[in-house]
């Protein structure tokens, strides 16, 4: 019999593709009694394995792969050895080991354990010597016989009984002697020896794939002749009759498998949380605290939602009641430290600047989290149900997740750890997974195949965002992708290696919002880690696995929303007399204007409501008061999404709105008898199948399962509860059943979109009553992406009436700041190049020594250390120097002479500190800026979005949009879905070419200003009109406008394109040009600008324009409509010549119908 010791899986990250499950089967497939899983360096899938091994029936003996320093002659060379756990305290010693290695003792991106450490945290640990790669091993391969056996001594002196040496065949060059040589030592220091085989891949011929793992891992191409290879191809999953022939003349060291196996004997109690004790006033017991904290809190919850003492008192009891109610539950479960937990954190980080959202998720149902500030909406008033948080009938863990404000966040994790101890609290890790697409790029890089290849095969797979694709899937859905695996052989073996490799685990990661909260050390719970480079440690184990091992996990996740709010919130007290005091909390719920937003669908940027869809679906709804927006925020998903031409026609009288059973109309009303919400289908089974509402949450997650036993079963007694509260009829009750049914597959957490929606509400009202302030918070927040930013600024000014002061060094600030009602002064920060060091400095500088009078002066009084050229370049380019010199090209030219002059003037400056001397120290004269050409219009504009992102001071469509809309009247705004082409014109912008399904195809957007709209030209057009096609350039184009139904919005496909001079040749009917007794020298003006002759499938195309000439004489006027012979190309120059010789300079194209 023989057991195997030595195994990595795909979470020793950097090789080992065994995965956990197929290996357990190997193991249990092959009879043998136990199996051990030691990944390098970790624990990460020890408590996945321990679980999958247990419930097979095979033992799991956890361990791992630790690095060591310090035991060889050198003490800087690092070994390995295999350490196995055989007991709880030999896994909390392993547990302590590693997290000291990941956190204190990081060599060459590895954790690596002292030899101090093991002589300390020994107990409860067998160690295997780690054959070759060993301490022992490595002194043996260098044939120093002295050394190994002093550090096997000094080994088995450490773990007295528990240390053994470890003998490999695993088809290495030098493995026999190894196994030679260990044998020896073991006899002559009666030290017992085990054999041991490197399991890295489950099967024989997974050895390519492994071999691309660690590929992928280093860097490495796979076929490269120099690459080191450090495993063999004997490396799979060898059974043990196969082990038993391998060591044949060595039975003991087989024997001594079983030997271990038998004394390692791990009991892990999964899934009982354990709970920090939270330090009550006085001592007081936890539960008497939640209890009096609860109430004391409803109390002041009450004054504010019913200021009039009478009122209060009448509602009063209603509240205590269900207060109590969910006092009891609670205490029954043992959670009252869970919730005086996440008070206390989230009520530092109310009162210390960091904004908490009102909710999230089903803990908004609870009047003891709204009493106790966790939430912060009433769950009474929207009838959110306590039970769908935590089911009296069903005892599951809490558990809230909550929103705090993205930039301060970090400081509530500061706290938390202060508060219980860094060793109890640390954040949670996550394991990136190979997708398809990620692994079929991965393996083409390392088989050396072209990027452009693997690219287009990755394409390929589909990608819908939720739904997880393989590449199997993959092949049976995309007929491309499964006719080139049949045709092409590198498909076939791109293919069949990244199948092999696809889902495994690729790389080690923090969870985004998961923080533990440990009772006493993490290290009783789960081993740490550390990124190299990093100072927050990290669980090894994964949020599910952290949570069966006892740890409670508290979400704490960055909204960026409430940044937003926190912001507007200063900038409102800073700047209203009489706001010294807002808060959002006091705003009333039913502000008219507020709705009417959301009703005019003016809702960009407004938090859950701002997508295109969104805002058309608000248009036709028109809400009106706060539960039409919580049931349009869970209606708007796919699915329900079905409904909301139903629950429109409702609300407004267009449908009439009909409910299941009159029992029910009252509690389905606020949604016109449509069931939204779970919590509705909950209140149906209580109301008419007598169910609980603890027995409604069963069955509404019976439903979800659809679990077709449960579901019969589920069904009669609803049959009987109905027949019984209201004595329904069998088929009248089944009706209804199948409706909560269907409503139970999709219906929405209520609690989550009645918070959300309170947040929604919050950010719509800010956007009416403080417009300014708004949008100051929103830009501020979404500084870095410019194209949110260009968004915000065209909302502003279009819809409601904002302007923008620009980019000033001599006013502007880092943020985005309100000068008035009406008026924004853009932030500094949102000048691509510059960064808040670098504002900081100009902002100090100026505060300092008053507005700059010069770039000169600017450049000598900013602190250059943290200043570059390049940000001051990028502030001249966005019009922030404007103040001090309107001629930005001038400016430019200045900037290296601006340097050179400060870095001359500081030298000067230290001379008179040197020498006193104030004739060395005189200030040197500023040198007049390089002279420059002023830039043209476009010039100007085309460095200006470099700098900002988007045209600010102005837009290219102005230069020509009084000529353009004496033919191309339709502005973007005003299109319309039709099956007619519309010409259109605008400025191209975020040009790209992709290769389409028939060939290239290019995608830009089209902007006049008035809006613009996205567009596609396919391969034909684009190499026609390369000249054209680009960024900045200003197109004339026909195509056909049709909904786009991927964005929401429209999309134009283009036919036919021309630039302006081309398209007055198509639209212009001629020249009229104004003479006055002389004639221009129109044969001149011809042969400096010919027509443009082209050739086509038609023929050759002759391109230019007729002219016309206005005469004029005293009184007399006259047209003379000149030949063929005159016709010219209309292009700007030529204009321009035409209008220097005309009477006046009236030369002017003549469109239809102008």
């Amino acid at each position: 019999m023989f057991v195997h010791l030595r195994l990595h899986t795909e979470f020793s990250v950097v090789d080992g593709t065994n995965r956990i499950e197929d290996t357990v089967q190997a193991a249990q497939a092959d009879g043998q009694p136990a199996l051990a899983v030691t990944d390098l360096n970790n624990l990460f899938g020890a408590i996945k394995f321990y679980k999958q091994a247990r419930s097979t029936g095979i033992k799991p003996i956890v361990g791992a792969e630790v690095w060591v320093q310090g035991l060889a002659k050198d003490p800087a060379v690092l070994s390995r050895m295999v350490v196995l756990v055989q007991n709880k305290q030999g896994y909390l010693n392993l547990c302590e080991l590693l997290a000291r290695a990941w956190t204190q003792n990081v060599v060459k991106a590895q954790g690596v354990c002292k030899p101090a450490w093991l002589k300390e945290l020994g107990g409860g640990l067998i160690v295997l010597a780690g054959a070759q790669a060993g301490p022992v091993g490595q002194a043996l391969v260098q044939g120093d016989a002295q050394q190994a056996s002093q550090v096997a001594l000094e080994l088995a002196s450490m773990f007295p009984h528990r240390f053994y040496l470890e003998i490999q065949r695993a088809g290495r060059a030098d493995d026999e002697a190894h196994v030679t040589a260990c044998v020896q030592l073991a006899a002559g220091l009666n030290l017992p020896v085990v054999a041991t085989h490197p399991v890295q891949f489950t099967k024989e011929d997974d050895y390519e794939a492994h071999e691309a793992r660690v590929c992928i891992s280093e860097g490495e191409i796979l076929g490269n002749q120099r690459r080191v290879r450090k495993f063999t191809r004997e490396q799979y999953f060898k059974s043990a009759a196969q082990m038993e022939a391998l060591f044949a003349d060595v039975p003991a060291a087989i024997a001594n498998t079983l030997e271990i196996a038998k004394r390692c004997n791990l009991v892990l109690e999964l899934g009982k949380p354990r709970l920090p004790n939270f330090p009550t006033p006085n001592g007081m017991p936890a539960e008497e605290y939640f209890r009096f904290a609860s109430h004391e809190g409803l109390k002041q919850r009450m004054a504010h939602l019913y200021p009039d003492a009478g009122a209060r008192d009448k509602q009063m009891q209603r509240y205590v009641e269900r207060l109590e109610f969910e006092i009891d539950v609670i205490l029954k479960m043992g959670f009252p430290g869970y919730f005086l937990i996440v008070a206390d954190f989230i009520n530092w980080a109310k009162n210390n600047g960091c904004p908490v959202g009102p909710g999230r998720g089903s803990g908004a149902g609870s009047l003891v989290a709204y009493s106790l500030k966790i939430t912060d909406l009433d769950p009474l008033q929207y009838n959110l149900l306590f039970e769908r948080f935590l089911n009296p009938e069903r005892v599951s863990m809490p558990d809230f997740d909550i929103d705090f404000c993205q930039t301060n966040r970090n400081l509530v994790i500061d706290y938390v750890k202060d508060k219980y101890g860094k060793d109890a609290v640390s954040q949670i890790a996550t394991f990136g997974t190979m997708a398809a697409r990620a692994a079929i790029r991965d393996v083409g890089r390392v088989l050396d195949m072209s990027y452009t290849f693997c690219d287009g095969i990755s394409k390929l797979i589909p990608n819908k965002p939720g739904v997880h694709i393989t590449i199997a899937d993959a092949i049976k859905q995309e007929p491309i992708l499964a006719e080139r695996l049949e045709r092409e052989d590198e498909v076939k073996t791109l293919l069949a290696l990244a199948q092999k490799l696809e889902g495994m685990t690729r790389n080690v990661g923090m969870h985004a919002g998961g923080v533990l909260i440990a009772p006493g050390k993490l290290t009783d719970f789960t081993p740490l880690y550390q990124q190299p480079g990093s100072d927050s440690a990290v669980s090894q184990y994964d949020k599910d696995d952290v949570e069966a091992a006892g740890l409670v996990k508290f979400d704490f996740l960055g909204l960026a929303t409430l940044t937003i709010l926190e912001i507007a919130k200063d900038f409102i007290r800073a700047r209203h007399k009489g706001q010294e005091d807002f808060a959002f909390e006091n705003i009333v719920l039913d502000d008219a204007a507020t709705y009417k937003l959301f009703a005019d669908g003016k809702t960009e940027a407004v938090f859950q409501f701002e997508s295109r869809g969104m805002q058309g679906m608000l248009r036709d709804a028109r809400p009106t008061r706060l539960e039409d927006l919580i049931a349009l925020n869970a209606l708007y998903r796919p699915g329900p999404m079905d409904l909301i031409p139903s629950f429109v026609a409702r609300k407004h009288g267009r449908e009439e709105v009909e409910y299941p059973h009159p029992a029910v109309a009252s509690m389905l009303s606020e949604t016109y008898g449509i069931m939204v919400y779970q919590e509705q289908v909950m209140q149906t089974a209580q109301i008419l199948g007598g169910y609980s509402l603890g027995g409604a949450d069963l069955l509404r997650r019976a439903m979800g399962k659809k679990k077709a036993e449960e579901m019969a079963e589920h069904r009669e007694k609803f049959r009987a509860g109905a027949q019984l509260t209201h004595n329904i009829p069998e088929a009248k009750a089944d009706e209804i059943f199948d409706l909560m049914e269907k409503f139970a597959g999709y219906g929405f957490n209520k609690s989550h979109a009645a918070a959300y929606s309170l947040l929604a509400y919050h950010t719509g009202w800010l956007k009416v009553h403080y417009t300014a302030e708004f949008f100051c918070a929103n830009m501020t927040v979404e500084m870095d992406d410019t194209d949110k930013l260009k968004v915000l600024f065209e909302d502003a000014q279009k819809h409601f009436g904002l302007t923008f002061e620009s980019p000033d060094v001599n006013r502007g600030v880092y943020r985005f700041e309100p000068i008035s009602d009406k008026v924004i002064r853009y932030g500094l920060g949102a000048v691509k190049g510059t960064g808040q060091q670098a504002i900081d400095a100009i902002v100090a500088a100026r505060t300092e020594g008053g507005p700059f009078k010069s770039l000169y002066d600017f450049c000598a009084r900013v602190d250059r250390t943290r200043l570059n050229k390049r940000t001051v370049e990028a502030l001249i380019k966005a019009g922030a120097f404007d103040s001090l010199q309107l001629n930005r090209a001038s400016m430019l030219a200045s900037v290296d002479q601006a340097f050179s002059f400060a870095s001359a003037s500081a030298a000067n400056a230290s001379q008179v500190d040197i020498f006193g001397d104030a004739e060395h120290g005189s200030s040197a004269q500023e040198p007049p800026l390089v002279e420059a050409m002023p830039w043209g219009v476009k010039e100007r504009l085309t460095y200006e979005k470099t700098a900002v992102g988007f045209y600010l001071s102005g837009h290219l469509f102005d230069e020509v949009a009084l000529e353009v809309r004496r033919f191309a009247r339709r502005s973007i705004d005003d299109l319309i879905d039709s099956r007619e082409p519309q010409l259109l014109a605008g400025i191209v912008s975020d040009l790209r070419v992709i290769n389409g399904q028939r060939g290239k195809l290019a995608l830009f957007k089209l902007d006049d200003k008035s809006g613009s709209i996205d567009a596609r030209a396919d391969e034909a057009m684009i190499n026609a009109n390369r000249n054209l096609l680009k960024d900045d350039e200003l197109i004339i184009a026909m195509g056909k406008v049709q909904n786009d139904r991927f964005s929401g919005g429209l999309q134009f496909t283009i036919n036919q394109v021309w630039d302006l001079a081309t398209a007055r040749c198509r639209f212009g009917k001629y020249l009229k040009v104004a003479v006055n007794g002389k004639a221009p020298d129109i044969g001149r003006l011809v042969r400096e600008f010919p027509p443009r002759r082209e050739v086509s499938e038609q023929g050759e195309l002759v391109r230019g324009m007729g002219v016309r000439l206005a005469l004029r004489r005293d009184a007399a006027t006259a047209e003379l409509q000149l030949g063929e012979d005159a016709k010219f190309f209309p292009s700007d120059a030529a204009l321009a010549s035409w209008m220097a010789q005309a009477d006046g300079g009236q030369a002017q194209i003549v469109y239809e119908a102008s």
